[in-house]
């Protein structure tokens, strides 16, 4: 947040605003009103001992006796305690009687100075290599963790949110960037990986394992029947190439001849697995994916029909478009309570939790884990971490900062003030006593 400040060409500047420390809360106030209050406790008491030593001297020489004396005594020290306390108290927070006495308002002088030693006292106390793993490792988060999130109502919660932050990471990021980045990095892996030792490799076993014969099947199977219901197409077609010379007959008869056996053809290679046709098959499917693993000219081929496939136009705008149904598929799963991707998700979350309760390894790797990345964090940033505190507190106005600090701590140290009164009496009166017995 900013406050506009008036800058010295006289148009505004941006400042930064430290609202916490610049502005008084309601709290605030209330521990003024309590800081006054006990200012005037301890400057009563002050008051009180110097009206006592008046009485006392007075009475002294009024000849009340030697209690008076020691009354005296008493109320000397108690003043002198109480001024002495005053002094120390209030010069943390401003000069006294304002008067500048070198190292009195220490606060607002030295508020940039206090800023970095408390930086330094954080980086070298709080935030070392060794403090950091030892309180890791004293909390156990692994085992409290995995507690946590071994409870059902806690993993669907993590789920929820989980979900939640996935819709809005896929809001955020376009649509149109994303299917760049998702077809160049397609486009970039089939250029740089040969496919024809892959398509190899597949066939064969494919072959081998018979697999083929059942597309085999279909194929054959399709065939017989569009031979059935297309016999006159088939025979036209015949016919239609036949030479112009020969007799219209002769060419009926060799159409009728030729559907015939392709209609035999069809039907033994459907009925009988041991055709002569599908054993020729099956070697060529073995010699072509033998050639697709070692033949150079056939790979290259492959290669060459792989570039030509991939530069179409249709084939980019298909892996362009996979974004977006995987997009719509990510959104409509994660905001469905009930979907596969929820359900899997809850019961990860749990099947995890459960395991770094219960089980040391798991827990001592999780720790592990936490810690290295904490000790990162600390090794990597610890310099700009203590400059927050430090750049923080040299951006506090002095005299707000000395008030509000005050408004904190200075109703204990007021009471500092009321000890000093009762302790400097207490050893005056003691000092006093011992004159007097050594005097005597």
């Amino acid at each position: 947040m900013a406050e506009r400040t008036e800058a010295p060409d006289g148009g505004t500047e941006s400042a930064p605003s430290y609202k916490s420390m610049n502005a008084f809360t309601p709290a605030d106030e209330e521990r003024r009103r309590g800081v006054r209050r006990m200012k005037a406790t301890a400057t009563g008491l002050l008051l009180f001992v110097a009206l006592v030593y008046v009485l006392a001297k007075w009475a002294s020489g009024a000849g009340a006796g030697s209690w008076a004396d020691y009354v005296a005594a008493a109320a000397e020290a108690g003043m002198v305690g109480a001024l002495a306390d005053w002094f120390a108290v209030t010069a943390l927070f401003r000069h006294p009687l304002g008067l500048p006495i070198p190292h009195t308002a220490i606060i607002p002088t030295k508020k940039d100075q206090l800023g970095v030693s408390l930086g330094e006292f954080v980086g070298e106390n709080f935030l070392s290599r060794d403090v950091v793993r030892q309180r890791l490792r004293a909390v156990g988060i692994a085992s409290r963790l995995g507690a946590w999130l071994a409870e059902p109502k806690n993993a669907d919660r993590v789920t929820a949110e989980l979900a939640t932050a996935l819709r809005g990471a896929l809001t955020v990021l376009r649509d149109s960037d994303v299917q760049a980045v998702v077809g160049e990095a397609i486009t970039r892996r089939a250029d740089a990986q040969e496919i024809a030792p892959g398509i190899g490799k597949m066939l064969d076993r494919v072959v081998a394992d018979g697999g083929h014969r059942r597309v085999v099947d279909l194929v054959v199977g399709r065939a017989h029947d569009w031979l059935e219901l297309h016999a006159d197409s088939v025979m036209d077609a015949v016919q239609g190439g036949a030479p112009g010379w020969t007799p219209r007959f002769v060419d009926r008869k060799v159409g009728e001849r030729v559907y015939k056996e392709l209609l035999r053809f069809c039907t033994e290679m459907r009925d009988m697995p041991s055709h002569p046709a599908r054993g020729a098959l099956d070697r060529f499917l073995a010699d072509f994916a033998n050639d697709l693993q070692s033949d150079t000219e056939t790979r290259a081929r492959v290669e060459r029909l792989k570039g030509e496939v991939l530069g179409r136009g249709e084939v980019q705008d298909l892996i362009a478009s996979a974004w977006t149904a995987v997009r719509s598929m990510i959104v409509s799963a994660a905001e469905d309570e009930r979907s596969e991707l929820r359900l899997r998700v809850r019961a990860s979350l749990i099947s995890l939790g459960a395991r770094m309760a219960g089980e040391a390894k798991v827990q001592d790797k999780v720790d592990s884990w936490v810690e290295g990345a904490a000790v990162h964090v600390v090794s990597t940033y610890r310099k700009e971490i203590t400059s927050l505190i430090t750049d923080t507190v040299a951006g506090w106005d002095a005299e707000h900062t000395t008030r509000k600090i005050e408004a904190h701590i200075g109703r204990d140290l007021q009471f500092i003030r009321i000890n000093g009164t009762v302790v400097g009496s207490l050893a005056g009166v003691l000092i006093f006593t011992v004159s007097r017995t050594l005097g005597a």
